[in-house]
C-alpha cells in the first residue's frame, strides 16, 4: 500500500523504526527497512533531503552526472514513499529510552514509540553570520568544495578557513578554479604541516593573512568579498566569483547528548554497523562521527544500519 504520508492524522503511535531527521541517510534506511518488511516513519522539521536542499547542482552521486540538490531529495523522499514509508514534519525535542521502548517527543507534544530509532540530523555548516552571507548562499557562497567546486572551473575563489579542512578544500580547487586565495583570521595556519607544505608550494593558492570577512556583495550573484585587517582595522576587498567557508560543522546533537555517547564535538559514535552505545538506537549520516560526509557515504549509512536492526531486531 502507498501512503499519503502528508496528513498527522494518519501517524500511528508505534513503528518498528523511527528516523529523527529526514535527510539522505534517514531516506537510504526508510528504503532498506520498508524492503525487509517494517513500518518506518520519517521524522523531519522542514523539509526531506536536508541539506540537499541547499545545494544547486550535484555532480558527485553515482547515476546523475548533474541534478539539482531539490530534484535529487524528491526523488528520494518519492522512492521511499512509495514503498510505504510516513513522514512527520515536527521537530523531535527528546528520545527517551524507557525499558525496550525507544520514544520520541515532538515539540508539539507527540510522543510515538518504536522498536528501533536512527539518529540522522545531520550537521550544519558554521556560518560566519555577516551581512551578505544568507542572500548570496547557493549564488556564489557554498559549504562544501567537493559538492559545488566544479561549477567554478576556471574562475576564481576563496576560501575561508585555515584548518584542515580549508585547507585540503584550497588544495582540491586549485585543481579546478584559475585562482584561489586563502583568508585566515591569523598569521599562520592551523593545519597540519604536511598541507601546509602542498598550499604554500602551490602557485595557484595565495593568502590573506590577518584578515577576517566583514561582509559579501553582489546583486544576482557573488561579485566580491570585503574584508577587515585584524591588526589595523582596514578593510579592503576582493573580487571573486566564489567562495567556500570551511571553519567547521556544528552536529545537531544537542537533544540526545547524556542519552548517546558523542565525542568532544558532539558527533555520535557508532559501531561499524552504525549502532551507538545504546542497543536498537543507531547514528546515521553527518551526524555520526566518521571521516567522509558525502550523500553517498550518508545512503550507506543509512543502508547498513537498517540491514543489520532487521537481520538483528525483528524476527
Amino acid at each position: 500500500m502507498i501512503f499519503d504520508t502528508g496528513h498527522r492524522s494518519e501517524i500511528r503511535d508505534y513503528y518498528d523504526v523511527i528516523t529523527v531527521g529526514g535527510g539522505p541517510a534517514a531516506l537510504g534506511a526508510a528504503v532498506y527497512a520498508t524492503r525487509a518488511g517494517l513500518s518506518v516513519l520519517v521524522v523531519e522539521k522542514t523539509l526531506e533531503g536536508g541539506q540537499l536542499n541547499l545545494t544547486t547542482y550535484i555532480d558527485n552521486y553515482l547515476g546523475f552526472p548533474s541534478i539539482e540538490g531539490q530534484e535529487l531529495a524528491g526523488r528520494m523522499k518519492e522512492h521511499a514513499q512509495s514503498l510505504g514509508t510516513h513522514f512527520l514534519n515536527e521537530q523531535v525535542k527528546h528520545i527517551i529510552i524507557n525499558g525496550d521502548e525507544r520514544i520520541i517527543e515532538t515539540e508539539d507534544g507527540r510522543m510515538i514509540k518504536s522498536h528501533v530509532l536512527m539518529i540522522a540530523t545531520g550537521a550544519d555548516p558554521k556560518k560566519l553570520n555577516v551581512p551578505g552571507e544568507k542572500e548570496l548562499t547557493a549564488k556564489g557562497i557554498s559549504y562544501c568544495a567537493t559538492c559545488d567546486g566544479y561549477f567554478f572551473k576556471d574562475k576564481d575563489v576563496a576560501v575561508v578557513g585555515g584548518g584542515d579542512t580549508a585547507i585540503n578544500d584550497a588544495l582540491y580547487l586549485a585543481k579546478i578554479a584559475r585562482s584561489v586565495t586563502v583568508i585566515h583570521r591569523r598569521d599562520k595556519l592551523r593545519a597540519v604541516k604536511i598541507l601546509q607544505d602542498r598550499a604554500f608550494s602551490n602557485q595557484k593558492i595565495k593568502f590573506a593573512f590577518n584578515k577576517v570577512v566583514e561582509s559579501f556583495s553582489g546583486t544576482k550573484k557573488l561579485e566580491e568579498v570585503i574584508l577587515r585587517d585584524t591588526k589595523t582595522g582596514e578593510l579592503s576587498n576582493i573580487k571573486v566569483d566564489g567562495v567556500f567557508i570551511a571553519i567547521g560543522l556544528v552536529p545537531n546533537s544537542d537533544f540526545v547528548k547524556g542519552v548517546v555517547n558523542t565525542d568532544e564535538s558532539g558527533y555520535i559514535i557508532t559501531d561499524e554497523f552504525m549502532q551507538t552505545n545504546i542497543p536498537r538506537v543507531y547514528a546515521i549520516g553527518d551526524v555520526r562521527k566518521k571521516s567522509v560526509r558525502q550523500i553517498i557515504t550518508a545512503v550507506s549509512d543509512g543502508a547498513i544500519a537498517a540491514t543489520h536492526a532487521a537481520e538483528n531486531y525483528f524476527t
